[in-house]
């Protein structure tokens, strides 16, 4: 979260900025309480400066056998007045905690401006949009023959936006999967296989919750208060809560995959289908602890770890640095990278790699020792992919005429040296299950 202490040093500047983000923000609430405090806690000082020198008073009498029942009579007054504007306090700071809690992060400086997505800045484009001589279809109706997904009886096992992958579809997300793994780890990120349900703590601290309560899954009963995971992110931001983690071990590179779980729901017509919008899907992240003075360069090492995945797969990309109204809530700083997708004939996010600054530090109270003094560390998130538009981009954009689809070449190998799907592997794989 923020540090109270930039508010206080120029709320306006502040509140302007932030308001880029969300013009809704209004910093009065929280400055009131501040405010408030501060003036109580001033107060309780003056107090037990007076309640000391009434203490010192009593010993004097005491000493000279003089009555002392006025000045302690005053002295428990004073006892009163404290307990009464400390409890005032820790009131006003705990709500101030909670209204500071759904302050999103500052953007940077070099962020644009823009409530509108439409203003998001394009640095750059890899590789060409395919261009089809015959009718090309989505990957729904690429499905239909393939096989790779039921999402009939997704829906009948858990509801809508919950796909079911089979067969072949199964071995390419799972091929797909083990393919960024490998490029993460390649490159430095140290594994994990994480739990995917989590605390209210973990959720909070990094920044999920109270913000966005109502857009997660959750367990309550009289045993257990847990969350099902949105993304990895929320387990390897908890991994270093409450610890000092030694200067010399920074930066620290992790990477992790897990379904993630949302509640999100997907826009009504036919683009929203399939695997688009979905409730359930497979990611792999990264996340990387730093210096404040590394974190950017850390960020590039992020940035290009996720496009080596696309580039390995000669997929059609663009990346985009996001204006401030369509940056995520705890980011400072963030660059998605899109896929093209023909079937839905726009391009979709596949990775949004972000610097969140000390913002999710704050609230999970991580930090590093230098020069014998505690520090903030930086904290960095990016999706090494999300594998459920990967998958669409995968079949779209490998798609022939006959609606058969190429396998990349370095899935190949992951697929028994299958180059293709069709509907004759579709037949196979149904025969094996028999």
């Amino acid at each position: 979260m923020l540090d109270i202490k930039l508010i206080r040093k120029d709320r306006a500047a502040i509140e302007k900025k932030l308001k880029t983000k969300d013009p809704e923000i209004d910093l009065s609430y929280i400055c009131d309480l501040d405010h408030q405090i501060r003036e109580a806690k001033t107060k309780v000082e003056h107090l037990k400066a007076k309640r000391n020198e009434a203490s010192q008073k009593i010993g004097e009498l005491k000493r000279k056998k003089e009555d002392t029942t006025a000045i302690m009579a005053e002295v428990a007054h004073f006892a009163d007045e404290i307990h009464e504007l400390d409890r005032l306090v820790t009131d006003h700071e705990a709500k101030m905690t909670y209204a500071l809690a759904k302050i999103p992060n500052l953007p940077m400086d070099e962020v644009p401006v823009s409530q509108d997505p439409k203003d998001n800045q394009v640095l750059k484009e890899v590789g060409k949009k395919p261009a089809f001589d015959f009718p090309f279809k989505n990957h729904v109706e690429l499905n239909e023959k393939l096989g790779l997904f039921d999402f009939p009886r997704g829906a009948k096992v858990s509801g809508s936006g919950w796909p079911i992958y089979r067969g072949l579809g199964a071995r390419l997300e799972w091929a797909l999967i083990n393919y960024m793994l490998e490029i993460q780890i390649k490159n430095g990120f140290e594994m994990f296989i994480p739990p995917l349900l989590v605390r209210p703590e973990s959720m909070y601290g990094s920044g999920q919750i109270p913000k966005f309560e109502l857009q997660m899954f959750k367990i309550h009963d009289s045993d257990y208060q847990l969350y099902l995971i949105p993304t990895s992110e929320v387990v390897l931001n908890s991994l270093h809560a409450d610890e000092v983690i030694p200067e010399e071990q920074l930066p620290l590179k992790y990477t992790a995959y897990t379904p993630c779980f949302r509640r999100e729901a997907g826009a009504a017509g036919s683009q929203e289908r399939g695997l688009i919008r979905v409730h359930q899907f497979n990611k792999v992240e990264m996340f990387c602890f730093t210096r404040p003075e590394e974190s950017m360069q850390v960020f590039g090492q992020m940035l290009a770890s996720a496009e080596e995945v696309l580039q390995g797969l000669g997929l059609h990309y663009r990346n985009a640095l996001l204006c401030t109204g369509d940056m995520s809530f705890g980011s400072a700083y963030t660059v998605d990278i899109e896929v093209w997708l023909p079937g839905q004939n726009r391009y979709y996010e596949v990775s949004s790699v972000s610097n969140c600054t000390d913002y999710q530090a704050r609230r999970s109270n991580a930090k590093f020792r230098r020069n014998d003094k505690l520090e903030w560390v930086h904290t960095l998130n990016g999706s090494g992919l999300a594998t459920s538009r990967l998958m669409v981009a995968l079949l779209e954009n490998n798609q022939n005429a006959d609606g058969s689809v190429n396998i990349p070449q370095v899935l190949q190998s992951r697929l028994g040296g299958l180059t293709k799907l069709d509907i004759h592997h579709r037949d196979t794989e149904a025969q094996r299950g028999k």
